[in-house]
């Protein structure tokens, strides 16, 4: 079947590959709008900064109407993206080169609720920070990486390519509902934060406007292209260790070697690597690491693994919070069947 002359033929990967470009292009795009007109938000007043768990990006003297128009905007996406989603798994339901209709939708949607978060900063200034801590903003990104790592056992293993013993019944969950979940991850931690124009909000802002990106695409051969999947996922080694970097206290190492031990351990293990690419990574980390810690006690160390720890026991703490329920109804039938 061809397609008429002067019209987008969606199935094409062109298409595909052209939205995902331009998509690229739009969210460098709103990153700079956020940078260029943040400068009007110095004068908005905020309260004395508390300390590490305090956020400080937020109006010494909220609201009813401030909270509601953030609230009631997150909702308008949280509730939009999910109706998508559900949509496409009840009525799409199968992977294409090019794009679905809806991904359209999704696309254009996911740019104009970017663009009002812009305005809405600028008008109302709060986000969702007002009423939330700040470690559920950071919770819901690390419940995003756990999951998945948790999904992609399967595929690419979770230690070196070798795959753990987490059950097909769980994972098939982890992957059926994960875009529910991400989709929360993501627009609960764009619409916490006002569109400020500090380092760590442009570089957290540009991420979210890219992992939205990748939201869009869901049931596209691009969703799942090993290679722009784990760009998403290493993406938080720069988040993280540029944030670090503004904050001050030496912690950026943290991040950059946490993180970039789970690429070493994980994900470089999905991408069909050569062995040569492999000890090169392997290598350049160890050297980086080497030139960043010398001179410091032994105990610095630890920072490279605190990050990886954590998330490889999350994974089998996520593993048994999903199988949890299966578990029950397992038992009650064996109850009823005795």
């Amino acid at each position: 079947m061809t397609t008429q002359p002067g019209k987008l033929d969606l199935n094409n990967p062109r298409t595909a590959s052209l939205a995902l470009g331009l998509g690229v292009a739009m969210a460098f795009a709103l990153t700079a709008i956020v940078w260029l007109i943040g400068g009007r938000l110095a004068a908005v007043p905020h309260l004395p900064d508390q300390g590490a768990l305090d956020y400080y990006w937020k109006l010494a003297n909220p609201t009813t109407l401030t909270r509601a128009v953030a609230w009631g905007s997150y909702l308008a996406h949280q509730i939009f993206s999910w109706g998508l989603i559900y949509y496409a798994q009840t009525k799409v339901k199968k992977y294409t080169p090019g794009l679905h209709p809806i991904n359209v939708i999704a696309l254009a949607g996911n740019a104009a609720f970017s663009l009002w978060h812009i305005a809405q900063t600028h008008l109302f200034y709060d986000g969702l920070a007002q009423d939330v801590s700040i470690l559920s903003s950071q919770g819901s990104v690390i419940v995003m990486l756990v999951w998945i790592l948790l999904m992609e056992n399967k595929r690419r293993g979770l230690f070196a390519g070798k795959k753990v013993p987490i059950g097909q019944t769980i994972t098939a969950w982890a992957r059926k509902y994960h875009g529910y979940v991400f989709s929360w991850a993501i627009i609960y931690t764009f619409w916490y934060h006002p569109a400020e124009n500090t380092q760590g909000h442009l570089i957290g802002f540009l991420y979210m406007f890219l992992l939205m990106l990748q939201g869009s695409l869901f049931f596209t051969r691009l969703h799942v292209n090993k290679y722009w999947t784990v760009f998403q996922e290493v993406t938080v080694l720069f988040h993280g260790t540029l944030v670090a970097m503004q904050q001050g206290g030496n912690l950026w190492p943290m991040f950059f070697f946490g993180f970039g031990a789970i690429f070493l351990l994980t994900q470089m293990w999905g991408l069909g690597l050569s062995t040569k690419w492999k000890i090169g990574f392997v290598l350049a980390y160890g050297a980086a690491a080497v030139a960043a810690y010398w001179g410091r006690p032994l105990q610095f160390f630890a920072e490279m693994i605190r990050i990886p720890a954590i998330e490889y026991l999350a994974v089998f703490l996520l593993a048994g919070i999903i199988g949890l329920p299966f578990l029950f109804v397992r038992g009650a039938r064996k109850l009823r069947g005795a």
